[in-house]
């Protein structure tokens, strides 16, 4: 008896460590990437006596620092609106933690608060975490409106918690 309860308690210890393993994914915990994406900018569309002309900056609508909350979190945040109307949040200078399901969003949290909370309230999903460090742009929806979005937040969906997060004045 005592062998069968061994022999079968082996593959089930294999099952749950295996489960284990897929939910938390920790060598995430030792890994990292660096994505540098140019700061976005319109094509040029007049010319000058050289044949081009600069193409024109985006304007700054918001922007804060990020404070670290459930994992190490630092860079700044930065809303910016494009010349042809579209928006983009950059992310510059920027580090966090690597870890499973990580996204970014725009949310009417507060930043610095519970780190549990951000789904709570109104969020505009822009899309997985490229990268841990570096700088990144995360097109921001055409029909996104951002009155009452507070921060930028980086948000792990798979354990409901803010990696760190910016307080935006939009």
């Amino acid at each position: 008896m005592r062998r069968l309860l061994i022999w079968v308690g082996v593959p089930v210890a294999l099952i749950g460590l295996g489960v284990g393993l897929a939910l938390f994914e920790p060598w995430r915990a030792f890994t990292s990437s660096n994505l540098d994406e140019p700061v976005p900018v319109a094509a040029a569309q007049s010319t000058t006596a050289t044949g081009t002309a600069p193409a024109p900056r985006p304007a700054v609508l918001a922007e804060g620092e990020f404070v670290s909350q459930e994992h190490d979190t630092s860079g700044t945040a930065r809303v910016l609106e494009l010349p042809d109307g579209s928006r983009v949040l950059r992310l510059e200078g920027f580090s966090t933690s690597d870890g499973p399901d990580v996204h970014v969003w725009l949310s009417d949290a507060t930043a610095g608060g519970e780190w549990g909370s951000y789904d709570d309230g109104r969020f505009v999903a822009l899309g997985e975490i490229k990268a841990t460090d570096g700088n990144h742009n995360y097109l921001i929806p055409a029909d996104a409106d951002l009155a009452g979005l507070r921060s930028a937040v980086i948000w792990c969906d798979r354990f409901n918690v803010a990696f760190g997060s910016a307080a935006l004045a939009l």
